[in-house]
């Protein structure tokens, strides 16, 4: 399969409703054929979302204590529980349209989990899946949560890769409603911080090589003015 054009953008930390507004915009030009592929690679603020799978019992406080701690709660469409994203982790929304021979809900996912195994495989550490869950295991614990949306074959949301978080907030939910497992980041298993901006750049052709697609690196500005073109078309 011949490999299809796709935009990569690092945003760097960004609020959550910014990000899926920007999310929302971009689909819904590409449901009616007017953007190429797209996936965001960004950070957000302390934000804890609940899926459409997300029981309340799984927040462990209330509201006014998230916040009192500046932390964001967002109910959004993707699949799933309840997870947490802040600064230090890797979030990747692809937008992709997926073709004919990708029309596989449960493909997609394992293509998005591998693409993070090769990744994380590329640091030197061991990851892989666990049986009857999602998301991307180590011995040590969950490194690697997922939910996605997808509508006419559009993909929205995705991953969260820990790459330099703190953990601590963790303790304010039970991660994605599994109780009894662990989480963990890349620099508790490495033992180092590591720059975020470079390992959005080493995921992007990992990224390609799972998905076929050529994925060409572009900056805000640029996918704005992509976007407003494609409004205008």
């Amino acid at each position: 399969m011949a490999a299809v054009e796709c935009l990569a953008a690092w945003l760097g930390r960004l609020p959550f409703s910014e990000a899926l507004d920007l999310q929302m915009r971009i689909c819904e030009l590409k449901k009616r054929g007017n953007a190429p592929d797209v996936l965001l690679l960004l950070e957000h603020p302390p934000t804890i979302t609940l899926g459409r799978s997300g029981l309340r019992e799984n927040l462990l406080v209330d509201e006014a204590a998230l916040a009192r701690r500046g932390i964001e709660l967002h109910h959004i469409d993707r699949g799933g529980d309840i997870t947490y994203h802040g600064p230090g982790q890797l979030v990747g929304y692809p937008l992709l349209l997926l073709e004919n021979g990708e029309r596989d809900v449960r493909g997609y996912m394992r293509n998005l989990e591998q693409s993070l195994i090769d990744l994380l495989g590329g640091y030197g550490v061991a990851a892989g899946r666990e049986d009857g869950f999602t998301g991307v295991w180590t011995p040590a614990g969950k490194v690697a949560a997922m939910g996605v949306h997808i509508s006419r074959w559009v993909t929205r949301h995705g991953f969260a890769l820990n790459v330099n978080t703190d953990l601590s907030y963790y303790d304010l939910i039970v991660p994605c409603g599994i109780r009894g497992k662990g989480v963990t980041s890349m620099s508790a298993l490495l033992r180092r911080p590591l720059e975020m901006d470079e390992v959005a750049s080493r995921y992007l052709p990992l990224f390609g090589a799972v998905f076929h697609r050529s994925v060409t690196p572009v900056d805000r500005d640029f996918l704005e003015n992509i976007i407003g073109r494609s409004r205008s078309a």
